[in-house]
């Protein structure tokens, strides 16, 4: 009586292999994405340290946000798209945008990114 023979075969590793190549490769092409979102965020919230305990107006926040952009050399929002509005308990920045990249050949990776940060007054 023949035994039946049990295990990957050689098909099932290269599909899982080609599976967890493309994930690290997205990996991979993402985390420049997420390093530059990080350097937004921390650009936000020290503009919101400077300013929450002084009397400030949008035109002073914005040029500590275009100083703090030339500092981190951050390319994917300009420091003209963060809107600020205006609030009863302060200002609010909101840093609202889209990172494409591409991946392979004509497809993209898409991430989102929304941060808001309050100012108090």
């Amino acid at each position: 009586m023949r035994q039946r023979e049990r295990g990957a075969t050689f098909l099932g590793i290269v599909i899982i292999l080609l599976i967890l190549g493309s994930a690290l490769y997205a990996g991979i092409r993402l985390v420049p994405v997420y390093l530059e979102y990080t350097k937004v965020a921390r650009a936000l919230e020290q503009v919101r340290d400077e300013h929450a305990a002084i009397d400030t107006n949008p035109a002073l926040m914005r040029r500590s946000l275009e100083r703090r952009w030339d500092v981190e050399d951050i390319s994917s929002i300009g420091w003209k798209e963060i809107e600020i509005d205006k609030t009863a308990e302060g200002y609010d920045m909101i840093a609202s945008y889209e990172a494409e990249r591409p991946f392979i050949a004509n497809v993209y990776l898409l991430v989102k990114f929304d941060k808001t940060v309050s100012i108090p007054q």
